[in-house]
């Protein structure tokens, strides 16, 4: 069985609104609700209480602090305090982990442009509406495409530039997987290209970000010269938010569609294990690295295969796939960022900088599978991190990497 998620936009009218409003603002407050009494505990040093704890005490604050929690859904504060709990836990499992990048849960904020709450329980999808607990019947703008014969696990709406969304999420049997043409094929991301196969296949990098900067600038300083509470700060800010969302959605759709035709084509997949949080430390680049989406690129390539049946192999962080030479091996140190044409001193071998590298990526998995098949071993434990498995051996004299296979 595969978990799979369908967002559609909502079309509701001021009623249906209100209603939405208030989950949204019920769950809100179960969350900071939680994250304050949670903090109480920690500071006097007590057990901190789990999401069922909190919800015990919050069914009998109903009672008498927060009657209004009644003309909203029991889900919506049910899956907030989960929510809150599991970002404690997050929190704590960085802190063994030593990773700066989960911080401490924060106090969720109504002027916030993202907003969202889910439900469960007796959720009902037809062809043009969907039907959710204590709201009713909500119409779909996208109709016949949640499927109507599956399990709903549950359902999210989120409120973003002004519209309203719905994602649910249902439990599929797995698909038949389809016949592929190529077998391996190596991927090299970067930011003039967004991506460049070993096949010599290119996908354009539409720069979202780049191309709607001036725009963005502008919006801004209108929304700095308003009177903050004012209408006038209300619509501006409503432009604003309406400009970042056509942004996001530049940049989604070229990854899907990217990432789609590359699994569709290929059986195996090799890509560098890139760590973006420190590439993004590069104040010189971080804005054009952070306008191409580099991480969203890997899970959606992750998560397809999964679903197609493909194979995702991840080359080690360090190793050096644009400065070595797919032909003989032979290493430029020397190779710089704005040298784009990557040229062998051993061989007089002239290439596109990322077509090789996309090469050396590909030979990663021929050569380490070559190995595995002649040593007769197999690699089931860690069949995705087949990174530089291949022993590989530095001629100073002549500065060649040699690819060695026990045969």
């Amino acid at each position: 069985m595969i978990f799979r998620a369908y967002k559609v936009q909502l079309d509701v009218n001021n009623k249906q609104q209100t209603l939405l409003l208030q989950n949204i603002g019920c769950a809100r407050w179960a969350y900071n609700w939680a994250v304050s009494k949670k903090k109480e505990a920690l500071d006097s040093k007590e057990n901190i209480p789990s999401a069922m704890d909190l919800h015990k005490e919050l069914n009998k604050l109903k009672k008498t602090a927060v009657p209004w929690m009644y003309h909203s859904s029991k889900s919506s504060p049910q899956n907030a305090l989960r929510d809150c709990d599991k970002a404690f836990q997050n929190f704590f499992r960085g802190l063994k982990k030593k990773n700066k990048m989960v911080g401490f849960p924060k106090f969720k904020s109504k002027k916030n442009d993202k907003q969202s709450f889910r439900l469960h329980g007796a959720i009902l999808v037809k062809l043009d509406c969907i039907k959710l607990p204590r709201i009713g019947e909500l119409k779909l703008m996208e109709k016949d495409y949640i499927p109507t014969n599956c399990k709903i696990l549950s359902a999210t709406v989120s409120k973003r530039a002004n519209k309203w969304f719905v994602s649910v999420q249902v439990e599929t049997p797995d698909r038949e997987r389809s016949s592929v043409k190529n077998g391996v094929v190596g991927v090299d991301l970067g930011i003039k290209t967004l991506a460049t196969c070993s096949d010599g296949a290119t996908y354009k990098n539409p720069k979202a970000l780049k191309k709607n900067l001036k725009k963005l600038k502008c919006k801004q300083k209108q929304l700095s010269r308003k009177k903050k509470g004012s209408k006038n700060y209300g619509k501006s800010k409503q432009k604003l938010a309406k400009l970042h969302y056509h942004i996001s959605n530049i940049r989604k759709d070229c990854l899907h569609k990217t990432t789609s035709k590359i699994i569709d084509e290929n059986q195996v997949i090799v890509l560098e294990d890139l760590k973006v949080s420190n590439m993004m430390k590069n104040h010189c680049l971080a804005q054009a690295i952070s306008d191409v989406g580099l991480y969203e690129f890997r899970r959606q390539i992750e998560y397809k295969a999964k679903w197609n049946g493909r194979k995702v192999v991840f080359a080690d962080t360090f190793y050096p796939s644009s400065k070595l030479c797919s032909r003989c091996g032979w290493k430029n140190s020397d190779l710089k960022l704005t040298d784009r044409i990557f040229e062998c001193k051993i061989c007089d071998m002239k290439m596109d900088r990322d077509l090789n590298a996309s090469l050396n990526l590909k030979q990663i998995y021929t050569v380490s599978s070559t190995e595995i098949q002649a040593c007769g071993e197999q690699s089931s434990e860690n069949e995705n991190s087949l990174s530089c498995s291949v022993k590989q051996e530095f001629n100073k004299k002549s500065r060649v990497y040699i690819l060695k296979v026990c045969l």
